[in-house]
């Protein structure tokens, strides 16, 4: 019931914005495509007014957590300042679990997932003693497979690099298996 009352409280966040508005509970993100300096100052203009709408309603951006992410190559690059300060600029940003990229490849998510799936699976190997195919499989498919296949519709591997990274884990959890 929190999150829907507070959308609801913001819900007219975007009302004089002219960038398109991105609102999932407390995070907010405003997306536009950016090539000259019109359309830079058009953005910080939507900057502006969203900083004027939350001091109209008692409420605060934190600037440290707010980022410009540049995706493309052709786009020219301009500061954005929120309060006077301006906002970092990032090459990757995590959003909602999942690694976004400026090249918008999926390689980083790749690795993420790959290392926290392999973690999961070191614990199961030093906690687990009794190590039965049908308790481990149990095991793999709650604890570690969620790991790989978080949103991987949105993050789909296509590079061969990133496909047999993420085959290698399921490989090492077989080989487990079959060690025992």
């Amino acid at each position: 019931m929190g999150p829907l009352l507070f959308l609801i409280y913001i819900n007219d966040l975007e009302e004089s914005v002219s960038g398109e508005v991105f609102k999932f509970a407390d995070d907010t993100k405003i997306v536009r495509q950016v090539g000259d300096r019109v359309e830079c100052d058009d953005m910080q203009r939507d900057l502006d007014i969203m900083v004027k709408w939350a001091d109209r309603w008692q409420m605060e951006f934190i600037v440290d957590k707010c980022k410009v992410m540049h995706i493309g190559k052709k786009y020219a690059k301009f500061p954005y300042y929120m309060r006077g300060n301006v906002l970092k600029e990032v090459e990757v940003e995590k959003d909602l679990g999942v690694l976004i990229s400026v090249d918008l490849k999926c390689s980083q998510q790749c690795v993420y997932a790959c290392n926290k799936a392999n973690k999961v699976m070191g614990m199961i190997r030093r906690t687990i003693r009794y190590r039965e195919p049908p308790i481990m499989l149990s095991l793999y498919k709650t604890l570690v497979r969620p790991h790989v296949e978080y949103c991987s519709s949105s993050w789909n591997p296509f590079y061969k690099n990133d496909k047999e990274m993420i085959e290698k884990v399921q490989h090492r959890f077989t080989q487990e298996l079959i060690r025992r």
